[in-house]
């Protein structure tokens, strides 16, 4: 899976529900029916923020995600947007 482009705007898709549980969260796709695991409590912290960001670089590095980390949750933010969890904002 590729790196994303961090300098653009990404969201929650709107059929996307997150549940926070200790080891970090659930992420279901009503529309597609595909269930996410997210394994890290910065991860889920950035893709929560993601709405408010004005990029996913601004949401990543705001969730306390250093820049030489950035391409491995680029590569994370990829998978997501693959499975349809996470859109590009268009407006």
């Amino acid at each position: 899976m590729s790196t994303m482009d961090l300098d653009r705007a990404w969201d929650l898709h709107p059929q996307v529900s997150v549940r926070p549980e200790p080891f970090g969260a659930l992420l279901y796709h009503f529309g597609t029916r595909k269930l996410s695991f997210l394994k890290d409590r910065r991860l889920l912290t950035a893709v929560q923020s993601l709405a408010d960001a004005t990029s996913a670089r601004e949401a990543f590095l705001a969730a306390g995600i250093r820049e030489a980390e950035l391409p491995r949750y680029g590569r994370a933010l990829a998978t997501l947007a693959h499975s349809s969890m996470v859109v590009g904002r268009t407006s």
